[in-house]
């Protein structure tokens, strides 16, 4: 587990705590190049705080989100929504406010590695590249890649956006439940803000208009979201 935390002594209780759950912590050097650190170190999974020394951690995220996909998981005392929606929105997989529950941290990080690297991922990661794909009309996902291309242009997203577009597209125009999207998404839904779904939409939302693809996912209110066909048409 990359730790990029410059409170030396948060840092240092965080580490031995979760050592007491089998990880294996490691400091990353807050005034070095945290990116290449990252880089050569290739961490599982990353604890990253938002105040850091010269630039924050929604910048340094955008950065290391260029050598690695392992899940970034914002850790902070910064607790405006806002705040959680920048950590999304710069690549991060989740936020947990300080003070926080250590159990629930721990939950946390077995979630996303376990979607990182567990059973989904392998499966994923062993696919051909024709079955790894997704078309609806001129729309297409490929969940290997974690792009969606559209009329030439294409996005990049992370692997919760991925899973999300693949849910929506195989449904075929269907409504897809909020608690089927939060069952396909995360592992423990116990621990998950049902807000996070909501913002994982919006900034989905967000890359499909990027591509021309505006309003392509509506809200259909008291039960979850639904892809618009009409949207998809070449």
């Amino acid at each position: 587990i990359g730790m990029i935390e410059d409170d030396a002594q948060l840092a240092s209780i965080l580490a031995r705590q979760l050592g007491r759950f089998e990880f294996a912590p490691h400091m990353v050097d807050c005034y070095g190049d945290i990116v290449e650190e990252i880089r050569q170190l290739q961490p599982h999974a990353i604890l990253l705080d938002v105040n850091l020394p010269q630039y924050d951690g929604f910048y340094w995220c955008r950065l290391i989100r260029r050598v690695t996909r392992a899940p970034i998981i914002f850790v902070s005392a910064r607790n405006a929504g806002m705040d959680q929606v920048f950590a999304l929105e710069n690549g991060g997989d989740d936020y947990v406010i300080k003070p926080f529950d250590v159990d629930v941290l721990v939950a946390k990080l077995r979630a996303q590695i376990r979607r990182a690297y567990g059973a989904y991922a392998v499966e994923t990661a062993t696919v051909t590249p024709t079955d790894s794909s997704i078309a609806c009309g001129a729309l297409r996902l490929n969940t290997r890649r974690m792009e969606i291309a559209f009329a030439h242009q294409v996005s990049v997203l992370t692997k919760t956006e991925t899973e999300l577009m693949r849910q929506l597209m195989e449904a075929a125009g269907d409504v897809v439940s909020r608690d089927t999207l939060l069952g396909a998404l995360w592992d423990d839904t116990d621990f998950v803000d049902d807000n996070t779904l909501t913002v994982n939409v919006t900034r989905l939302r967000r890359k499909l208009a990027s591509l021309g693809l505006d309003d392509i996912i509506r809200t259909v209110r008291g039960v979850g979201y639904q892809l618009s066909l009409a949207e998809r048409a070449d």
